[in-house]
């Protein structure tokens, strides 16, 4: 049987797949994240073991490994350069974790892993184009064009997290002033709301009236939205769909967006013939799109 692995390495918890060929999930696997390129490397390798001892066979016996890691990731060696959240600095995680488990290895950048696993859920084919949309502890996008992953010339195209749409706003940790990010990521919500960055509190909250909570909830659908159109104004993609730890809402952050999308529609005929609201969708929850899509990385020549 082929079996591709997908591992997401995340600040708090790891998760990883196995994939057979046809896509299907066969095993899933989940663990705490280690701090340090040690426990790190730990962390992955432990989580292969698991998935292979799960499944009755060997970490040699996979296909493929492929790795989903925030922070600066070089796909042509398999390095970490930056990783402030896992304490990493220049790390040789595909060499490092290939040499354990006797298998090659693929790294890529986590919300770049994430939207092609996304794509492969919502059974994106050849021709079609995708911008996933991650609201996580920040806000970026990844970009599939034809089933392909597109980065850009430098390896940064999405990171529209960090286009600065308030001049007069609060300096990001990026340098700039009013980054998109501070409005509409958890970290932003957690700077903005006395209840933290938990969506769903705050949403609860908003709906009883609260009028602090209510200023919040409609600052951040808002930036979504500036999200959603800024990646349909300058990719024009068949679809945008939110993913990450801030679309858990489902249905309910999708409807207010939406809504905030068709408003500016009845104000715009350029935005109304653009048919933002329809384009924009999330993701179906606890799907591990960042692990899948890692699979689909460690098969992948490109």
């Amino acid at each position: 049987m082929t079996l591709r692995i997908g591992i997401d390495i995340g600040g708090t918890k790891t998760e990883a797949v196995a994939l057979a060929a046809d896509g299907t999930v066969v095993a899933e696997h989940r663990l705490a994240t280690g701090f340090g390129a040690a426990a790190v490397l730990d962390t992955a390798e432990n989580a292969v073991r698991a998935l292979a001892a799960a499944l009755g066979s060997t970490p040699e016996e996979f296909t493929t490994v492929g790795v989903g890691i925030p922070g600066a990731v070089d796909r042509a060696t398999g390095r970490v350069a930056h990783a402030v959240n896992l304490g990493l600095e220049d790390l040789d995680l595909g060499g490092d974790l290939a040499a354990r488990l006797g298998r090659p290895v693929r790294v890529e950048n986590d919300v770049n892993a994430a939207a092609l696993g996304a794509w492969q859920a919502l059974g994106g084919g050849d021709s079609d184009s995708m911008a996933y949309l991650n609201l996580g502890t920040g806000l970026a996008a990844g970009l599939v064009l034809g089933g392909r992953l597109w980065r850009g010339s430098r390896g940064v195209a999405g990171e529209i997290g960090h286009i600065p749409v308030d001049p007069a706003g609060p300096v990001c940790p990026c340098g700039q002033r009013g980054c998109l990010e501070l409005a509409a990521s958890g970290s932003g919500l957690a700077r903005s709301w006395a209840g933290g960055d938990s969506v769903r509190e705050l949403f609860t909250t908003a709906a009883t009236g609260d009028a602090d909570a209510v200023a919040v909830r409609d600052r951040l659908v808002e930036h979504v939205a500036a999200a959603v159109r800024l990646l349909v104004l300058t990719v024009d993609p068949d679809r945008v769909v939110i993913g990450g730890g801030l679309s858990s809402l489902g249905d309910e952050l999708l409807g207010a967006v939406r809504a905030v999308l068709e408003t500016w529609a009845a104000e715009s005929g350029l935005l109304a013939m653009l048919d933002l609201a329809s384009r924009v969708e999330v993701l179906p929850r606890d799907f591990p799109a960042a692990a899948v899509g890692a699979a689909l990385v460690g098969a992948s020549g490109d």
